[in-house]
């Protein structure tokens, strides 16, 4: 027969409960914690997007209807056609606010005289405005600045997530 003495009761009642606080913790999921600077969950419109430009036409310049490569990180929007400082070429980018709405800005060089507005575009004249815009988890809208509405003209840009 084993003979448990009174000094060393409280010890493996001490024992026992650790062993059941450790195997407790093991067993139940921890608690959500602050997410640091590089644990960010991605933001709601990240990922890759095609943006369709569709421009009307407008005196005697033509009309076109183009598809631009995409892409959303961080709510910052980014797209990017043709070759830099080359005709042709077209830079969208901008920061997306949380509810969708956008001001992105436009960058590029005309392709062709035939696609510029203005009694001075010439090819590889540079060019820049202005898009409106709003998005939703997959899908988005928005209508270019046409600025004066002399030399501007009513594009507009659909967004679509793959």
């Amino acid at each position: 027969m084993h003979r448990i003495t009174i000094h060393r009761a409280p010890l493996r009642v001490a024992a026992a409960l650790l062993a059941y606080s450790i195997a407790l913790a093991q067993s139940t999921p921890s608690p959500p914690q602050a997410k640091g600077a590089g644990d960010q969950a991605p933001a709601r419109f990240d990922g890759k997007w095609l943006t369709t430009v569709t421009c009307p036409a407008k005196g005697k310049t033509e009309g076109y209807k183009i598809q631009v490569p995409s892409v959303i990180t961080d709510s910052s929007f980014h797209g990017e056609r043709g070759t830099v400082g080359e005709p042709g070429y077209l830079l969208i980018e901008g920061k997306i606010s949380d509810s969708g709405k956008a001001k992105l800005s436009a960058t590029g060089k005309v392709s062709s005289r035939k696609y510029g507005t203005g009694i001075l575009t010439t090819e590889g004249t540079d060019y820049s405005y202005n898009i409106k815009a709003q998005f939703e988890d997959t899908k988005g809208e928005g209508t270019r600045d046409a600025g004066l509405g002399i030399v501007g003209r009513a594009c507009t840009y659909e967004f679509a997530k793959h």
